[in-house]
């Protein structure tokens, strides 16, 4: 991974842009020698992603519940 100061990405921003799409090698920005945010190259999402099937881990009560006890209610 390719370390770069904040200021010569801001002027080699569009080379830097061109680079990580061809080589689809992500960029570390940095200021001060703290990495601030890291260019990667888009991945655009698959078809089967579109979907939430399967995307619930865990489900910890009634969703349909408004959580009152209505005097309908037996128990």
């Amino acid at each position: 991974m390719t370390r770069m100061a904040a200021g010569k990405f801001k002027d080699q921003c569009l080379k830097v842009l061109d680079r990580v799409a061809a080589s689809r090698s992500p960029v570390v920005v940095t200021k001060r020698g703290r990495p601030i945010a890291t260019l990667m190259p888009f991945t655009a999402p698959s078809e089967s992603g579109s979907s939430l099937a399967g995307s619930v881990l865990k489900e910890s009560a009634d969703p349909f519940s408004t959580g009152e006890r209505w005097h309908a209610d037996r128990s």
